[in-house]
């Protein structure tokens, strides 16, 4: 095995032991929220739990209204998904049309015993009490960079630090990770 997928072997096998052990504080779904800067591997390692839990998983990119929507995002997810599911009703996320530069087509979110969410604001303040938990990815910055770069390339270059300025204001107001459950280091390139 390389070293990443030994890294996320293990994480994975970290957080679903974790998680097995853990009850749902808001009606009968598993939430779980993983989260860290841009490039720090969230995504990577969110599918990688959600396949191993047999959950759906949410990606915080499709929730964001553009460059400038985090909060809005964060919003999305609470008001459409997490508070209707906590009340036992069917929820539907709506994704972002990047291009377009509007929501676009629903999605409902299937029925299933756990539900993954990973972006930045997955694990926001008013989220969490909606949520098993909160698993934080720590990466370094210029190995972030690289990796959301090499991902995104040109399309998300010119927004680097348009980006990176959001997340500084969001966790500098949320202190997402002084409040994560789990830490997971990352410096698999």
């Amino acid at each position: 095995m390389t070293g990443e997928a030994t890294w996320l072997a293990a994480a994975v096998d970290r957080v679903a032991g974790w998680a097995g052990e853990r009850q749902p504080p808001a009606g009968e779904r598993g939430v779980l929220a993983v989260e860290g800067r841009s490039g720090s591997g969230k995504t990577t390692l969110a599918r990688a739990i959600a396949a191993r839990l047999g959950a759906p998983l949410i990606h915080m990119d499709d929730l964001y209204a553009g460059w400038d929507g985090l909060d809005q995002g964060v919003a999305e997810l609470r008001d459409r998904v997490l508070e209707p599911l906590a009340e036992g009703r069917p929820a539907a996320w709506r994704r972002w049309d990047w291009a377009a530069g509007e929501y676009a087509e629903e999605h409902p979110v299937p029925d299933a015993a756990w539900l993954v969410v990973e972006g930045v604001g997955a694990g926001a303040r008013v989220l969490r009490s909606y949520q098993i938990g909160v698993v934080w990815l720590d990466s370094s910055t210029g190995l972030r960079k690289r990796r959301a770069l090499a991902r995104d390339g040109e399309t998300y270059a010119p927004h680097w630090q348009r980006w990176a300025a959001h997340e500084d204001a969001f966790y500098a107001a949320d202190q997402v990770r002084a409040h994560a459950d789990l830490i997971i280091e990352n410096e698999e390139p």
